[in-house]
């Protein structure tokens, strides 16, 4: 069993601090981490900002933080840390532009809602980097060390016509090359291309990645579409539009199980990438998925209103292609703050990427897998959780066992006791060194606090609204075992 608690209230530096990070890595340390000099970086010290005051300074992106920076022989310097940007997903690198969709054919989706005036579909949200250094890369040309970053672009707001274009079009991601100058750090984008996501049948909506232990990208696939409405009537999700935009076929319907899982992108030393997409991690609103120091446990934060927190083992280090998926039972101890419980894993199942793969080319859709009833009924359970965000009455077919825990974790996560109250997780942190993981809510509110008009089928989170939200603390545990995942069980860690 886990305790789980509200992080105490950091200083404004300390929050300046992972600011900071985020700004350091390309910049200060390069020279010193990928140059053959004798002089090396011994440690940094951060030194954080006061938070913006006025309504000017909020609406601006800015920095005045820096860092001290001691070197071996002895000497400190001090650096400014500034914000510089790279490129607009509006922008052309090396003649791509870096936010277009992109269809199956690696062709740009044309918005031809003007029909005078087509232009290409151009996300105006990137979300998400991963900075890679590739062992083998090709030299830039320009001098510098080659370095590799990955870009989501989570969606498109508005067509050409200025109506909504949120979901209705493929997501896509790049794949830019950095030339970073041996001497400044500085990074100069060289070429940028689009990954290719043909093979996995393209990509879902996209928000936070994180890299792996062993130099991978995983990527996310958020608010993914209800089975159950796009089974009764599928104009009812975006399911039908992405797959007729993305495969450039105006009878495609799509299938909304192909979507909502993580993808993992290795980049080549040739430049080129490899897309993968964990099946058997489980299908939800993944905002992000971070892996422990073992290389096998991954935490993820789950997107949306009444969701819920999972854990996944994989059976090998660097391996996420198979394991066990857990959610968790919240046991609250206190209201206070955004509350603190204990937690309880309560064991899924076990599958492969191939075999829940298998499920998906089937065509296996929501009746297949689900008994539905309208009211209280014996053998069906009463539950409530994301997507709908209504009573379902619902029972596991015979068989359906494995399909169900990946295909639709979290219902039946909710069906096999798990918490479904859990709103807007979206940020999920590893220190490796004292062994944490964080985990970020954006708003403590709404299926997080105490059901007062008894109406939800369980209420184990009963916390206080806090609109800022909170950041819970989570120890890990070394040697934890569990029973054999095909017996129901609930694993305690």
């Amino acid at each position: 069993m886990f305790p789980l608690k509200r992080k105490n209230q950091r200083s404004k530096k300390w929050m300046a601090y992972a600011l900071g990070l985020s700004l350091l890595a390309p910049n200060v340390l390069a020279g010193s981490v990928f140059a053959a000099e004798d002089v090396k970086v011994k440690s940094v010290e951060f030194v954080g900002m006061s938070a913006p005051a006025t309504a000017q300074d909020m609406a601006r992106v800015y920095s005045s933080a820096s860092v001290h920076v001691t070197y071996t022989d002895g000497g400190v310097k001090s650096f400014p840390l500034v914000y510089k940007t790279l490129f607009k997903s509006t922008d052309k690198v090396n003649g791509t532009q870096a936010g277009v969709s992109v269809d199956v054919y690696g062709k740009p989706v044309m918005d031809n809602s003007i029909p005078s005036n087509p232009v290409p579909f151009v996300s105006d949200d990137p979300d998400s980097n991963s900075l890679l250094k590739v062992d083998g890369a090709a030299p830039t040309g320009k001098g510098g060390n080659p370095l590799s970053s990955l870009t989501h672009y989570e969606y498109i707001t508005t067509d050409n016509s200025g109506k909504s274009a949120y979901g209705l079009v493929p997501a896509s991601m790049s794949l830019t090359t950095l030339d970073q100058n041996k001497t400044t750090g500085e990074l100069t984008p060289v070429d940028l291309k689009k990954v290719d996501f043909s093979g996995v049948g393209g990509l879902w909506i996209p928000c936070n990645g994180s890299l792996t232990p062993w130099n991978t990208h995983l990527s996310s696939e958020e608010y993914e579409a209800d089975a159950r409405d796009f089974e009764a009537d599928n104009s009812k999700t975006y399911v039908a539009s992405f797959a007729k935009n993305f495969f450039q076929d105006p009878n495609k319907k799509g299938n909304p199980y192909a979507y909502g899982y993580i993808p993992e992108v290795t980049v080549n030393k040739d430049n080129s990438t490899t897309v993968v997409k964990h099946y058997s991690m489980g299908r939800f609103s993944h905002e992000l998925g971070r892996v422990a120091p073992d290389s096998k446990t991954v935490f993820f934060g789950d997107d949306g209103g009444n969701t819920m927190l999972f854990m996944y083992v994989a059976d090998k280090a660097q391996d996420l292609s198979a394991g066990t998926l857990y959610a968790a039972k919240w046991l609250q101890t206190s209201d206070e703050n955004g509350g603190s419980a204990n937690l309880q894993w309560i064991q899924l199942g076990h599958a492969t990427d191939g075999e829940i793969k298998q499920y998906i080319d089937k065509g296996l859709k929501f009746s297949d897998i689900f008994e539905t009833a309208d009211k209280d009924t014996e053998g069906f359970t009463k539950i409530k959780t994301y997507p709908s965000g209504k009573i379902e009455w619902l029972k596991v077919k015979p068989g359906m066992e494995q399909a169900v825990a990946f295909l639709e974790a979290r219902r039946y996560g909710a069906i096999k006791g798990a918490t479904a109250e859990f709103n807007k997780m979206e940020g999920v942190a590893i220190n490796s060194k004292d062994k944490k993981v964080y985990v970020a809510m954006s708003y403590v509110e709404k299926s997080m606090e105490k059901d007062t008009k008894g109406a939800d089928p369980v209420d184990d989170i009963q916390v206080k609204k806090i609109k800022a939200g909170v950041t819970y603390e989570l120890a890990m545990q070394g040697g934890q075992k569990d029973s054999s995942w095909r017996a129901p069980s609930i694993a305690t860690m």
